[in-house]
């Protein structure tokens, strides 16, 4: 594939910067933005049914109701993702103007196709992850039933749904110069903090200090927390992402034990015994005093406001306040919530101290990644 950004004009000789801010709030582009992110949360919510059949009923085939719906997210995410590249290409050879949908638009296929930016990952995400769920599928054909998460086809799957949940971010934060991108951010963000641990158990075969599970909380909660923050730059924003992340755990905390339940028993299979009072295996993950994290957060940037201070420079102090947060705060959760057997000191002692470096990484990451994000569009027309 060939993929090339233009540099000042595209291929009529229009300039796309000038373009873009003339239908930056266009029905196109939120249809687009929404249609992306319904199918990341219809993903999620996929993902967190069959993590919860996987515990309460045991393993499965390919061919289940929990895996349609993640193949149904994918296709969700990325039939909207085509469509708003179509459009744009369809602007450009017709010599009109390019409308703003989702990022710089770039050139792939040859430059036969022009897709904005963040169509283009969360696009090709999604292509990326129904080509993967053949090899599942071929995986299923030779070893029969899955029993665990971190298979080759389910990790190659997992980096496939994490490129769309980027892709949707980029999408949204193109448009975050409006009420609506500004929304998306905060349900886009928790998303993600969501299911990116998920990609950390790949690693569960490596002799490690941590759980990777714990790593992965430690690593991206803290950075697509401040990444939000500051991607959208208002007072209140990281306390509004955190927010949304708790009414997520909330309502998978619900619907993940009562739809695999459900589903067991339409189908005829009991569920496993002695399952007691075990949280619901995802929300259970989930960093629920994430709050605590983003008041900090907040502090921190009011004070850089009030004082003058750089807010580029707050972003790696912010990452390490809320890994420290998460730090203390998570092995006690779990503990909360009956997932350790019995909580030690050195739990916390050990996870805290994780937690530093690995908040200032997130932090440092952070601020990187709020530059590369594609810029409002009225923004780039100035």
């Amino acid at each position: 594939m060939d993929i090339s950004a233009p540099s000042d004009t595209i291929e009529d000789g229009s300039t796309p910067t000038a373009h873009t801010a003339t239908s930056d709030n266009s029905t196109a582009a939120r249809v687009g933005a929404w249609g992306v992110l319904l199918g990341t949360a219809v993903t999620l919510i996929g993902l967190s049914w069959d993590i919860q059949w996987h515990n309460d009923v045991g393993p499965d085939t390919f061919f289940t109701l929990p895996h349609l719906f993640l193949y149904s997210g994918s296709a969700i995410s990325g039939f909207a993702s085509l469509a708003m590249v179509f459009l744009a290409t369809s602007a450009q050879r017709a010599g009109r103007p390019v409308p703003a949908l989702g990022g710089t638009p770039i050139r792939v296929f040859g430059s036969n196709l022009t897709a904005p930016l963040g169509y283009m990952v969360a696009g090709a995400g999604a292509a990326l992850f129904l080509l993967y769920g053949l090899l599942d599928m071929q995986w299923h054909a030779i070893y029969g039933f899955d029993a665990v998460l971190n298979t080759p086809s389910h990790v190659a799957l997992f980096l496939s749904i994490t490129l769309t949940m980027i892709g949707s971010i980029m999408v949204f934060a193109s448009h975050r110069d409006h009420r609506w991108g500004q929304v998306g951010i905060v349900l886009a963000i928790p998303i993600m903090i969501t299911f990116a641990p998920i990609l950390t158990q790949a690693l569960d075969n490596l002799e490690l200090p941590v759980d990777s599970t714990i790593l992965g909380v430690l690593l991206f909660g803290p950075m697509l927390l401040v990444l939000g923050a500051a991607a959208l730059a208002r007072p209140g924003a990281a306390i509004a992402i955190a927010v949304a992340l708790g009414s997520i755990q909330a309502a998978l905390w619900w619907f993940s034990p009562w739809a695999a339940e459900a589903y067991a028993s339409s189908i005829g299979l009991p569920l496993r015994d002695g399952l007691g009072s075990r949280p619901p295996s995802l929300p259970a993950i989930m960093p629920m005093f994430l709050i605590v994290a983003a008041v900090a957060v907040e502090g921190l940037f009011w004070l850089a406001r009030t004082r003058g201070f750089d807010p580029n420079k707050i972003v790696p102090a912010a990452g390490l306040v809320t890994g420290l947060v998460v730090g203390v705060t998570f092995p006690l959760q779990l503990q909360f919530t009956h997932f350790f057997a019995r909580l030690a000191l050195n739990d916390v002692v050990l996870s805290t101290v994780v937690a530093i470096p690995l908040g200032l990484l997130a932090g440092f990451l952070a601020g990187r990644f709020v530059r590369m994000l594609p810029a409002p569009a009225t923004e780039v027309a100035r």
